[in-house]
Protein backbone atom coordinates (compact mmCIF):
# COMPACT_ATOMS: atom_id res chain seq x y z
CA UNK A 1 0.00 0.00 0.00
CA UNK A 2 1.37 3.40 -0.90
CA UNK A 3 2.04 5.88 1.86
CA UNK A 4 -0.94 8.07 2.67
CA UNK A 5 -0.66 11.75 3.57
CA UNK A 6 -0.88 12.64 7.22
CA UNK A 7 -4.35 13.83 8.02
CA UNK A 8 -5.78 15.77 10.92
CA UNK A 9 -7.56 12.72 12.27
CA UNK A 10 -10.14 12.91 15.02
CA UNK A 11 -10.69 9.23 15.74
CA UNK A 12 -10.40 8.52 19.44
CA UNK A 13 -10.32 12.23 20.23
CA UNK A 14 -12.33 11.75 23.42
CA UNK A 15 -15.27 13.91 22.32
CA UNK A 16 -18.41 13.03 24.22
CA UNK A 17 -21.11 12.29 21.63
CA UNK A 18 -24.39 14.15 21.80
CA UNK A 19 -27.87 12.79 21.30
CA UNK A 20 -28.71 10.69 18.23
CA UNK A 21 -29.17 12.97 15.23
CA UNK A 22 -29.65 10.40 12.44
CA UNK A 23 -30.84 6.84 13.04
CA UNK A 24 -31.48 4.17 10.43
CA UNK A 25 -33.35 1.16 11.81
CA UNK A 26 -33.92 -1.98 9.75
CA UNK A 27 -33.71 -0.03 6.50
CA UNK A 28 -34.31 -2.02 3.33
CA UNK A 29 -33.98 -0.46 -0.11
CA UNK A 30 -34.72 -1.98 -3.48
CA UNK A 31 -34.06 -1.13 -7.11
CA UNK A 32 -36.99 -2.88 -8.69
CA UNK A 33 -36.74 -6.46 -7.45
CA UNK A 34 -33.07 -6.18 -6.53
CA UNK A 35 -32.49 -5.58 -2.81
CA UNK A 36 -29.65 -3.12 -2.25
CA UNK A 37 -29.89 -2.60 1.54
CA UNK A 38 -30.75 -5.52 3.81
CA UNK A 39 -32.08 -4.19 7.09
CA UNK A 40 -29.22 -1.90 8.06
CA UNK A 41 -28.93 -0.15 11.44
CA UNK A 42 -26.77 2.99 11.61
CA UNK A 43 -26.62 5.80 14.18
CA UNK A 44 -24.96 9.19 13.86
CA UNK A 45 -24.84 11.27 17.04
CA UNK A 46 -24.51 15.05 17.25
CA UNK A 47 -20.92 16.24 16.89
CA UNK A 48 -19.62 12.97 15.44
CA UNK A 49 -17.94 12.06 12.20
CA UNK A 50 -19.28 8.64 11.25
CA UNK A 51 -18.04 6.79 8.19
CA UNK A 52 -19.47 3.98 6.12
CA UNK A 53 -16.84 1.97 4.27
CA UNK A 54 -17.07 -0.92 1.86
CA UNK A 55 -16.17 -2.13 -1.61
CA UNK A 56 -17.75 -0.87 -4.82
CA UNK A 57 -21.34 -2.06 -5.02
CA UNK A 58 -21.68 -2.65 -1.29
CA UNK A 59 -24.55 -0.16 -1.00
CA UNK A 60 -22.72 2.86 0.46
CA UNK A 61 -24.10 5.47 -1.95
CA UNK A 62 -27.53 3.82 -1.83
CA UNK A 63 -27.52 4.31 1.95
CA UNK A 64 -26.87 8.01 1.57
CA UNK A 65 -29.43 8.44 -1.19
CA UNK A 66 -32.01 6.54 0.85
CA UNK A 67 -31.56 9.00 3.73
CA UNK A 68 -32.44 11.72 1.21
CA UNK A 69 -35.51 9.86 -0.03
CA UNK A 70 -34.39 8.83 -3.51
CA UNK A 71 -34.72 5.86 -3.58
CA UNK A 72 -37.11 5.59 -0.68
CA UNK A 73 -36.73 2.91 1.97
CA UNK A 74 -39.23 0.10 1.41
CA UNK A 75 -38.96 -1.09 5.01
CA UNK A 76 -37.52 0.30 8.22
CA UNK A 77 -37.37 3.86 9.55
CA UNK A 78 -35.08 6.86 9.19
CA UNK A 79 -35.21 9.32 12.09
CA UNK A 80 -33.58 12.76 12.00
CA UNK A 81 -33.52 14.80 15.22
CA UNK A 82 -36.44 12.81 16.60
CA UNK A 83 -38.56 13.15 13.44
CA UNK A 84 -39.48 10.28 11.13
CA UNK A 85 -38.32 11.37 7.66
CA UNK A 86 -38.73 7.99 5.95
CA UNK A 87 -41.61 9.14 3.73
CA UNK A 88 -40.60 12.75 3.15
CA UNK A 89 -39.70 14.11 -0.27
CA UNK A 90 -36.04 15.06 -0.92
CA UNK A 91 -36.77 18.81 -0.96
CA UNK A 92 -38.51 18.50 2.42
CA UNK A 93 -35.51 16.64 3.84
CA UNK A 94 -33.11 19.30 2.56
CA UNK A 95 -35.03 21.96 4.46
CA UNK A 96 -34.39 20.11 7.73
CA UNK A 97 -30.74 21.26 7.51
CA UNK A 98 -29.39 18.08 5.96
CA UNK A 99 -26.95 18.77 3.13
CA UNK A 100 -25.36 16.33 0.72
CA UNK A 101 -22.24 16.48 -1.40
CA UNK A 102 -23.01 13.60 -3.77
CA UNK A 103 -20.70 11.16 -5.50
CA UNK A 104 -19.41 12.63 -8.73
CA UNK A 105 -19.76 16.19 -7.32
CA UNK A 106 -22.77 17.12 -9.50
CA UNK A 107 -22.11 20.81 -9.51
CA UNK A 108 -23.90 23.02 -12.04
CA UNK A 109 -21.24 23.10 -14.80
CA UNK A 110 -22.60 26.10 -16.73
CA UNK A 111 -23.00 28.22 -13.63
CA UNK A 112 -20.10 30.12 -12.10
CA UNK A 113 -18.61 29.17 -8.76
CA UNK A 114 -20.46 32.12 -7.21
CA UNK A 115 -23.78 31.01 -8.72
CA UNK A 116 -23.27 27.44 -7.49
CA UNK A 117 -22.76 28.79 -3.98
CA UNK A 118 -25.92 30.87 -4.35
CA UNK A 119 -27.83 27.67 -5.12
CA UNK A 120 -26.60 26.17 -1.84
CA UNK A 121 -27.64 29.26 0.10
CA UNK A 122 -31.13 29.26 -1.45
CA UNK A 123 -32.17 26.45 0.93
CA UNK A 124 -32.24 28.93 3.83
CA UNK A 125 -33.36 31.92 1.72
CA UNK A 126 -29.89 33.54 1.69
CA UNK A 127 -30.27 34.41 5.37
CA UNK A 128 -26.50 34.58 6.03
CA UNK A 129 -25.17 34.65 2.48
CA UNK A 130 -22.33 37.17 2.76
CA UNK A 131 -21.07 35.71 6.03
CA UNK A 132 -21.23 32.15 4.75
CA UNK A 133 -19.60 33.08 1.45
CA UNK A 134 -16.59 34.49 3.29
CA UNK A 135 -16.48 31.39 5.46
CA UNK A 136 -16.28 28.93 2.55
CA UNK A 137 -13.82 31.16 0.68
CA UNK A 138 -11.59 31.09 3.78
CA UNK A 139 -11.79 27.28 3.82
CA UNK A 140 -11.17 26.97 0.09
CA UNK A 141 -9.20 30.02 -1.13
CA UNK A 142 -9.06 28.59 -4.65
CA UNK A 143 -12.82 29.10 -4.94
CA UNK A 144 -12.42 32.82 -4.28
CA UNK A 145 -9.92 32.97 -7.13
CA UNK A 146 -12.36 31.07 -9.39
CA UNK A 147 -15.54 32.85 -8.26
CA UNK A 148 -16.52 34.03 -11.75
CA UNK A 149 -15.34 30.88 -13.54
CA UNK A 150 -17.83 28.29 -14.76
CA UNK A 151 -17.98 25.20 -12.59
CA UNK A 152 -17.44 22.85 -15.51
CA UNK A 153 -14.02 24.36 -16.25
CA UNK A 154 -12.64 23.66 -12.76
CA UNK A 155 -10.24 20.82 -11.99
CA UNK A 156 -11.59 17.72 -10.26
CA UNK A 157 -10.26 18.86 -6.90
CA UNK A 158 -11.73 22.34 -7.31
CA UNK A 159 -15.10 20.83 -8.25
CA UNK A 160 -15.05 18.72 -5.09
CA UNK A 161 -14.25 21.80 -3.02
CA UNK A 162 -17.16 23.57 -4.68
CA UNK A 163 -19.55 20.67 -4.02
CA UNK A 164 -18.67 20.69 -0.31
CA UNK A 165 -18.78 24.49 -0.11
CA UNK A 166 -22.19 24.56 -1.81
CA UNK A 167 -23.49 22.10 0.80
CA UNK A 168 -22.06 24.20 3.63
CA UNK A 169 -23.82 27.34 2.35
CA UNK A 170 -27.10 25.91 3.68
CA UNK A 171 -25.71 25.81 7.24
CA UNK A 172 -26.45 22.10 7.70
CA UNK A 173 -26.75 20.32 11.01
CA UNK A 174 -25.77 17.13 9.19
CA UNK A 175 -23.31 17.12 6.28
CA UNK A 176 -23.37 13.95 4.17
CA UNK A 177 -20.33 13.40 1.96
CA UNK A 178 -20.29 10.69 -0.70
CA UNK A 179 -16.79 9.66 -1.86
CA UNK A 180 -15.10 13.07 -1.43
CA UNK A 181 -11.64 11.64 -2.25
CA UNK A 182 -12.66 9.88 -5.46
CA UNK A 183 -10.21 10.51 -8.29
CA UNK A 184 -8.29 13.25 -6.49
CA UNK A 185 -4.56 13.76 -6.01
CA UNK A 186 -3.24 12.98 -2.48
CA UNK A 187 -2.52 16.62 -1.62
CA UNK A 188 -6.08 17.63 -2.55
CA UNK A 189 -7.47 14.72 -0.55
CA UNK A 190 -5.48 15.90 2.45
CA UNK A 191 -6.82 19.45 2.14
CA UNK A 192 -10.44 18.29 1.90
CA UNK A 193 -10.20 15.87 4.83
CA UNK A 194 -8.42 18.51 6.93
CA UNK A 195 -11.32 20.91 6.29
CA UNK A 196 -13.83 18.25 7.36
CA UNK A 197 -11.87 17.60 10.56
CA UNK A 198 -11.59 21.33 11.29
CA UNK A 199 -15.32 21.91 10.79
CA UNK A 200 -16.09 19.09 13.19
CA UNK A 201 -13.51 20.18 15.77
CA UNK A 202 -14.24 23.91 15.79
CA UNK A 203 -17.95 24.05 14.94
CA UNK A 204 -19.17 20.66 16.10
CA UNK A 205 -20.50 19.89 12.61
CA UNK A 206 -21.95 16.38 12.39
CA UNK A 207 -20.67 14.47 9.35
CA UNK A 208 -21.84 11.23 7.75
CA UNK A 209 -19.10 10.13 5.37
CA UNK A 210 -19.32 7.47 2.68
CA UNK A 211 -15.84 6.64 1.48
CA UNK A 212 -14.08 3.85 -0.41
CA UNK A 213 -10.69 4.96 0.89
CA UNK A 214 -10.92 3.12 4.20
CA UNK A 215 -7.62 4.41 5.59
CA UNK A 216 -8.54 8.09 5.26
CA UNK A 217 -12.13 7.53 6.39
CA UNK A 218 -11.34 5.53 9.53
CA UNK A 219 -8.47 7.83 10.50
CA UNK A 220 -10.85 10.78 10.31
CA UNK A 221 -13.95 9.25 11.88
CA UNK A 222 -15.00 8.83 15.49
CA UNK A 223 -16.95 5.71 14.54
CA UNK A 224 -17.39 3.57 11.48
CA UNK A 225 -19.54 0.89 9.91
CA UNK A 226 -18.48 -1.74 7.37
CA UNK A 227 -21.03 -2.51 4.66
CA UNK A 228 -20.81 -5.77 2.69
CA UNK A 229 -23.42 -6.65 0.04
CA UNK A 230 -26.01 -4.34 1.55
CA UNK A 231 -25.57 -5.46 5.16
CA UNK A 232 -23.61 -3.96 8.06
CA UNK A 233 -21.03 -6.54 9.13
CA UNK A 234 -18.91 -4.55 11.61
CA UNK A 235 -19.17 -1.37 13.65
CA UNK A 236 -16.92 0.38 16.12
CA UNK A 237 -14.60 3.29 16.81
CA UNK A 238 -12.64 4.46 13.78
CA UNK A 239 -9.28 3.61 15.32
CA UNK A 240 -10.58 0.21 16.42
CA UNK A 241 -11.78 -0.73 12.94
CA UNK A 242 -8.56 0.59 11.41
CA UNK A 243 -6.61 -1.84 13.58
CA UNK A 244 -8.78 -4.91 12.93
CA UNK A 245 -6.97 -7.52 10.79
CA UNK A 246 -10.05 -8.35 8.71
CA UNK A 247 -10.59 -4.69 7.83
CA UNK A 248 -6.93 -4.22 6.95
CA UNK A 249 -6.92 -7.35 4.80
CA UNK A 250 -10.12 -6.44 2.94
CA UNK A 251 -9.79 -2.68 2.52
CA UNK A 252 -6.20 -1.60 3.20
CA UNK A 253 -3.53 -4.13 2.29
CA UNK A 254 -4.98 -4.82 -1.13
CA UNK A 255 -4.97 -1.14 -2.05
CA UNK A 256 -8.76 -0.74 -1.78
Amino acid sequence: MSAAPALAGVAGSGRQPGKPLLTLSGVETFYGKIQALKGIDIEVREGEIVTLIGANGAGKSTTMMTVFGAPRARRGTIIFDGRDITRLEPHQIARLQIAQSPEGRRIFPRMTVYENLQMGASINNFAHFDEDLERVFAMFPRLRERAQQRGGTLSGGEQQMLAIARALMSRPRLLMLDEPSLGLAPLVVRQIFDVIAELNRTQGLTVFLVEQNAFHALKLAHRGYVLVNGAVTMAGAGAELLARPEVRAAYLEGGH
